[in-house]
């Protein structure tokens, strides 16, 4: 048996801000004590605040590890520890890896990337060299042709927990104005107008033929074998329609206001992304995460492609702008996420869950992580 004490701590309850110590035993919270003198043994941790570990249901992160200059491809466990890291080292203990799943005809580096991935987090895991608990998030594009198929190879992984659809057809959803598309994709890739406007025009042909059918058989596995499905981009009421009526359970990225709040009116919770907050809106120029949290429609808060932004857009909620109340604000990048995806034995700071917790001390409105244990166990 093994115990430990956190003493002298704000801990962050889900309700509110307590003052004093909390016990730990065989990595399961038992208990917490308001006030009182530093116990015999504690770990003093000087007036900091004393978290639940962050659970982040969406980073693209580990592909920059995976191949850090295009076509450049990274020794894939060596890639595997060292997105790992980042992620601890920014408060997060339950990552959910976003592996896009996509074929040759639009995005061949990202294919070959994904195999990659999958074998490095799974050999690094196996071998114990991961710090963060990490499970899988496969993104699947749906206007691929051979996209069911695909997905149904994976659907079977044992940290498979979450699927999102997603249609970056650009005319719609992300780039609903095709003209910023093609800005983008030259500043992203250097491809000529010639060669835009051919890959648009195959993936609108695509779009067509695939997306309604790909969406609906992928909804219908992961419904069948209990797997939680997120729309992304939703932009219109119908976006949000067609979600609901597949019984997805999140959206995504929404790109505009009316998509937030209906989806909020049908009980689907909102994700946005935490750089779109910390930035101070989206770099596409599509829904504020700010204007977002104002309208009481944000629920959730995940890192997207910076891990460390999770935490200090969490805390950016309770600035004037915003104004919520710490714990509530927490509550986006902690519990909300995690009941989000079936994950009860985390998220908050209570009796019986799982000591996976963030020791932060504020500098100049930064948050800053200073320890991190996961199941009771120190690793950072």
């Amino acid at each position: 048996m093994t115990r430990m004490t956190l003493g002298n701590a704000q801990v962050l309850l889900p309700n509110e801000v307590v003052q004093g110590h909390l016990k730990v035993e065989d990595g399961w919270i038992i208990g917490i004590e308001a006030g009182g003198e530093l116990p015999t043994g504690a770990i003093d941790l000087e007036g900091d605040f004393l978290m639940p570990g962050l659970v982040d249901l969406h980073s693209d992160h580990l592909e920059k590890h995976i191949m850090p200059r295009p076509g450049v491809y990274w020794p894939a466990v060596s890639a595997a520890v060292s997105y790992d890291a980042q992620v601890i080292s920014s408060g997060i203990t339950t990552m959910f890896d976003s592996f896009g799943l996509v074929g040759e005809e639009f995005d061949s580096d990202r294919n070959a990337s994904l195999g990659r991935m999958l074998q490095g987090m799974e050999e690094a895991a196996n071998e114990g060299l991961l710090r963060a608990d990490h499970f899988i998030h496969l993104r699947c594009e749906i206007i691929e042709p051979d996209i069911v198929p695909r997905f149904a190879a994976l659907q079977e992984l044992p940290r498979l927990k979450l699927v999102s659809l997603m249609d970056h057809t650009p005319g719609q959803r992300t780039f609903p104005d095709e003209r910023k598309w093609k800005v983008h994709q030259k500043r992203r890739t250097g491809a000529s107008d010639a060669a835009l406007d051919a890959i648009l025009a195959a993936r609108q042909e695509a779009r067509d033929q695939y997306a309604t059918i790909n969406r609906r058989a992928i909804a219908e596995i992961c419904r069948e074998t209990g797997i939680v499905v997120a729309s992304h981009d939703d932009t219109t009421l119908d976006h949000v329609l067609e979600a609901d009526e597949l019984g997805n359970t999140i959206s995504e990225f929404p790109t505009t206001h009316l998509a937030a709040a209906e989806a909020r009116k049908r009980d689907i919770r909102v994700v946005m992304g935490a750089p779109n907050l910390v930035r101070g809106g989206s770099h596409i120029g599509n829904l504020s995460a700010g204007e977002c949290a104002r309208s009481g429609l944000l629920n959730i808060l995940a890192s997207d492609y910076v891990p460390a932004s999770l935490l200090h857009a969490a805390f950016l909620l309770t600035g004037e702008t915003v104004g919520w109340s710490l714990p509530r604000a927490i509550a986006t990048v902690t519990a909300s996420p995690a009941a989000c995806v079936g994950l009860d034995d985390r998220g908050e700071i209570s009796a019986g869950k799982r000591a996976d917790l963030v020791r932060v001390r504020v500098h100049n409105d930064l948050p800053v992580i200073r320890s991190v244990w996961r199941a009771g166990r120190i690793v950072y």
